[in-house]
């Protein structure tokens, strides 16, 4: 089991450390939340299991926010039960896994298989692939996919928990390389057309089970 940080963090992450500067980067997108309200099918009131800071609260009714726990996920639940989670045999399929394949490889390991998580939620199930729109507000790693200047800042990268893992070495070679390929025009004659894409599908997905 997982000890707890100072701050009260629980996992493998101190989000008291990650979390500074986290709210100027990570906003909920409107049409993100608009895929969770969707799944959520008008349901009145939500367990948020992880709420971390509240984000797509605002998509349902009366929101109850919990700390994991096996108590909680052993508690019965009925009606839709939602989960905004990452496919892992997706997420390194992805411009910045040229650059820093550390932060993919560790975001890949972290996410459970999506069909595994189906299973496990059981009822009758959905997965959904969600679009990422091009000027996201929420700064998770795919919401750059048509900015990739913007991961050249620190405080970006730092809301994205998966840097958290690597070392000083992978994140210098990382802003040398993307920085050089900006610079070069090399990154834009590989992904320049990202640049105007509305959307991106990448590895976000809404799996959705009824029970």
């Amino acid at each position: 089991m997982n000890a707890r940080t100072q701050d009260g963090s629980a996992g493998d992450v101190d989000y008291g450390a990650v979390g500074t500067g986290y709210s100027s980067y990570r906003k909920p997108d409107t049409r993100i939340a608009q895929f969770i309200a969707e799944a959520l099918d008008g349901a009145r009131t939500v367990l948020n299991v992880g709420a971390g800071a509240g984000s797509y609260e605002s998509a349902a009714g009366a929101v109850t926010p919990v700390e994991p726990s096996e108590s909680m996920r052993a508690r019965p639940a009925r009606g839709p039960v939602v989960v905004l989670t990452c496919d892992p045999e997706l997420v390194k399929d992805f411009w910045l896994y040229e650059y820093a394949p550390e932060v993919l490889d560790t975001e890949a390991r972290r996410y459970p298989p999506i069909e595994e998580m189906a299973g496990a939620l059981g009822g009758t199930g959905t997965i959904q692939a969600v679009p990422v729109p091009l000027d996201c507000t929420d700064g998770f790693n795919e919401a750059y996919y048509g900015r990739p200047e913007m991961l050249l800042a620190p405080a970006a990268r730092q809301a994205c928990s998966a840097w958290s893992f690597i070392d000083d070495g992978a994140r210098a070679r990382f802003d040398e390389g993307l920085r050089r390929d900006l610079e070069s025009g090399a990154r834009d004659e590989r992904s320049g057309h990202l640049r105007t894409q509305a959307t991106y599908e990448g590895a976000l997905v809404i799996v959705r089970a009824t029970i």
